[in-house]
């Protein structure tokens, strides 16, 4: 929360000239906000607008509706209130006084947005008390997406887990086949599940289990009443993510393919080998200048798709390179994203994203190679062991 981070928001502030940083809350409009004022608690629900500001200096402030005048008494700072409309504009200028540039949860023409959460009326009645409002991205980055080191190591074992369980999950598949059993794709989504519990681990979601054409839909899911049999011949991939339970934990995220059968076809491997050159050439434009150099999201977006697309599948990536991992899988720091979005922010050390480049081949096959990247203060680091470096053959 940011009462422990008082000081180091407001130095941030500071290097980056602005007069403050606002939240603003009203029900879940800001995942962001709820987030870093501790209000994301199960159960709890603003029901009335509420703000809070941290200012470059002094102590912050907050804004509050008379119905819920102790919504904020967890955090520092001395509270106005407000009951009707005109006392809300009233005082929300007030606290708004002296902030010439004010951090808000926007940005500019939506270009990112998992930041982008504060409303047009909002930005409205901000401008109105003469604020220039500023995007607080890298501040978002920063104080929401950077590991401590306990977490780093908690990152490391979920990802030595997860290596573990995918191959244990290929390697259970071709045991029933070459037993002559047909498994499907729910039953080891479900297998897969077990061995999370077993491990102390969590996710957010249930494993992408997929063969065939399935695989060449990034976001498919089997379920209980819509799975396909997995049988010799075919070719499956698994995508997992989990965490361990204990607050404060960070995602792992990996995807790995395969062939129910003693060797891949050509087709098959000459994708996976795009594919995995091209997983290798992002991982290569972070590890080739962090820490010396900076490294932006869209430019390991640009190093993965460029090798796809000189070997003329540019239309089958589908999706961007990868995103930032922190708490949540899908996490609150840099992309590796120039299709979806442009992602300017800048890798910072203490931060781990995937990067997990893909071609999909509609009514066939798709492959995806997905990696995990910490960026400690010394190095980009490949956690979880080897990438793969060839399809699994599951009936060798």
């Amino acid at each position: 929360m940011i009462a422990d981070r008082l000081q180091s928001i407001q130095d941030a502030l500071a290097a980056a000239e602005l007069d403050g940083w606002l939240f603003a809350c009203f029900q879940g409009n800001d995942p962001i906000s709820l987030s870093f004022l501790g209000l994301d608690r199960e159960g709890l629900l603003v029901t009335r607008r509420c703000y809070y500001l941290v200012p470059r200096q002094g102590p912050p402030k907050k804004l509050l509706h008379a119905l819920e005048p102790a919504m904020l008494d967890h955090l520092p700072g001395e509270a106005a209130r407000y009951l009707t409309w005109r006392e809300h504009r009233r005082e929300l200028f007030r606290l708004l006084a002296g902030c010439r540039r004010l951090a808000v949860q926007y940005s500019p023409g939506n270009q990112l947005p998992s930041v982008s959460r504060l409303d047009a009326g909002t930005a409205d009645l901000l401008r109105a008390a003469g604020c220039e409002l500023c995007s607080s991205a890298d501040l978002v980055q920063r104080f929401a997406a950077v590991w401590s080191d306990e977490q780093l190591q908690s990152h490391r074992r979920a990802a030595r887990h997860l290596n573990e369980i995918v191959r244990g999950a290929f390697r259970h598949v071709g045991e029933q086949l070459r037993a002559g059993q047909e498994g499907d794709e729910y039953r080891v989504q479900q297998r897969i599940l077990e061995q999370f519990e077993a491990r102390g681990l969590w996710t957010e979601s249930a494993p992408i289990v997929a063969v065939n054409d399935h695989s060449a839909d990034p976001h498919y899911q089997p379920s209980a009443g819509a799975s396909a049999p997995i049988r010799a011949g075919d070719f499956l991939l698994i995508d997992l993510w989990a965490k361990e339970k204990q607050p404060g934990s960070i995602y792992a995220d990996i995807t790995w393919c395969g062939v129910c059968a003693a060797a891949p076809s050509d087709r098959q491997q000459e994708i996976f080998g795009i594919v995995a050159a091209a997983r290798d050439a992002g991982y290569e434009q972070v590890a080739s200048r962090y820490p010396e150099q900076p490294v932006y999201g869209y430019e390991v977006d640009d190093a993965c798709r460029g090798v796809i697309v000189e070997a003329g599948y540019g239309e089958r990536f589908i999706h961007r390179t990868g995103h930032s991992i922190d708490t949540s899988d899908h996490g609150q720091g840099a992309n590796m994203d120039n299709l979806e979005t442009h992602d300017v922010r800048r890798l910072l050390p203490m931060t781990g994203f995937s990067i997990e480049p893909g071609i999909y081949l509609p009514g066939d096959f798709g492959v995806r190679s997905e990696i995990n990247v910490a960026l400690t203060p010394e190095a980009a680091e490949i956690t979880g062991g080897e990438p793969q470096r060839e399809l699994l053959r599951l009936l060798a």
